[in-house]
């Protein structure tokens, strides 16, 4: 027997509970964050399924669906499941309601019915953008509305092979005294929509609003409920878009899918170690190219660095797309160990075209990107450099070596600087010459030209 509805105060950033209003929430310590709501005091019981042993159980009946991008696919593991539910998060604008529309229009026309909820926009705006894109919409239904109930209905009365709700933000449900994006209408919403997914083996796509900080808006629960995040991410005048794994049930979340937003919608990026170098010039001062690797897969990036005579009493440092530690660190051991007069230099290191490199295999090349730029010399232009630096100016050995060689020889580099510890570990690839360095002293002789090749002086760098 279901006893009656008692009245709590829920927070709206921790998901935590009281009794009565507070300024404060007591959990997570923000202020005006308690809401009302009303909550069932008891559940009537349900019968439960029977418990089945997993040798019995059969995956055949679950084949991945292949979307029409080999990216998106990537991201995912290979291919959409039947019964997921994905969150695909994304700064406004980035490009997340353009690449479903064009996901879903193309699935369509592959499976047949696929159903567009979209709680922002009406279906003229919709059709709109769809002729924009190229997309006629065959078996692709729309529907634009935001209360969760309507929502259902549809669901169940059309039974579509896959469905997008746009955004999970706007839908509601009208039960729920709170107002739509609050955490308790967010939460409640995505457990209904992902007890109809599993019930239908239907996958079903949300898209999420990002907050400021960066996070997908809502509870963090959100993300534990679902399968699959996805962060669309990409700088703000760049064309390019990737597609990030954060959580991923069926598959890795460190594979990452490339993107470029042109007039006609989101296209695939088939080379993208060519597209981010493409524009690179030969003999550029403070700029060198480094493999690397996002999930599997090996990219070659431009690391440009520039150093300046600072005119504050604290030289600066600045990084755009690189840790910033690790350039503390780089910067550190440069001062220390080839004695470099960087204490009155502002540093400036930035990854073109909008990627973020965070691994210390980028190391060497942010290294000589900033010997460059201090002393005015370009490093050889078809070499790329990889290693970790250590605190002691020693090259470290990093990981899937092989891959990366591969990739710097398809893109027609000739060198490639590797730490000496690589030495009779890899099989250079054909046309490629491998340069073994200990120190980051012996690689800055082996990357500017004209050079002796010994470990240099600091003089001898002059």
């Amino acid at each position: 027997m279901t006893k009656a509805a008692r009245t709590v105060f829920l927070c709206q950033q921790c998901g935590g509970q009281s009794p009565k209003w507070l300024g404060r929430c007591p959990d997570c310590g923000q202020w005006n964050t308690l809401v009302e709501m009303s909550q069932a005091a008891a559940h009537q019981e349900k019968a439960v399924g029977t418990a089945k042993e997993m040798s019995q159980i059969s995956s055949a009946d679950f084949p991945r669906t292949v979307s029409p991008f080999a990216e998106f696919d990537r991201v995912l593991g290979g291919g959409i499941v039947p019964g997921s539910l994905i969150l695909v998060g994304g700064d406004p604008g980035i490009g997340k309601s353009t690449l479903l529309l064009q996901i879903t229009a193309m699935l369509a026309q592959k499976l047949g019915k696929v159903l567009y909820v979209s709680g922002e926009e009406s279906e003229q705006q919709i059709k709109l953008r769809a002729t924009r894109l190229g997309i006629q919409g065959q078996g692709l239904y729309l529907f634009s509305e935001t209360d969760l109930d309507s929502i259902m209905g549809q669901l169940q009365s059309l039974s579509p092979r896959l469905a997008v709700v746009d955004s999970i933000q706007a839908v509601y449900l009208p039960e729920l005294a709170s107002p739509a994006g609050s955490l308790s209408q967010v939460k409640e919403c995505t457990m209904r929509l992902m007890r109809w997914a599993k019930s239908s083996n239907t996958p079903l796509v949300l898209i999420g609003h990002v907050t400021k900080e960066g996070s997908i808006a809502g509870p963090h629960s959100l993300e534990h409920i679902v399968d699959v995040v996805l962060y669309l991410e990409g700088e703000q005048f760049s064309s390019y878009r990737l597609l990030r794994g954060v959580k991923n049930r069926f598959g890795s979340t460190n594979e990452v899918g490339i993107f470029e937003m042109r007039d006609a919608g989101m296209v695939e990026v088939s080379n993208p170690s060519q597209a981010f170098v493409m524009e690179r010039s030969r003999e550029a001062i403070g700029s060198v190219i480094v493999p690397a690797l996002e999930g599997t897969r090996p990219l070659l990036v431009e690391i440009q660095a520039l150093t300046s005579p600072t005119t504050f009493s604290q030289a600066r440092r600045t990084a755009n797309g690189l840790d910033f530690n690790r350039l503390l660190l780089v910067a550190a051991v440069l001062s220390k160990r080839l004695r470099l007069m960087l204490g009155n230099q502002d540093i400036i290191a930035n990854v073109v075209g909008g990627l973020k490199v965070n691994e210390p295999a980028a190391d060497l090349g942010l290294a000589l990107a900033i010997l460059s730029s201090l002393k005015n010399r370009w490093v050889k232009p078809d070499l790329v450099a990889l290693g970790e630096i250590g605190l002691s100016g020693e090259l470290r050995a990093v990981n899937q070596i092989d891959k990366r060689l591969a990739e710097i020889a398809k893109l027609g580099f000739k060198g490639c600087i590797l730490p000496a510890s690589a030495r009779g570990k890899v099989a250079p690839p054909a046309g490629l010459e491998l340069l073994f360095a200990a120190t980051v002293s012996e690689a800055a002789v082996l990357a500017f030209p004209n050079e002796p090749r010994t470990v240099p002086e600091p003089a001898d760098l002059d």
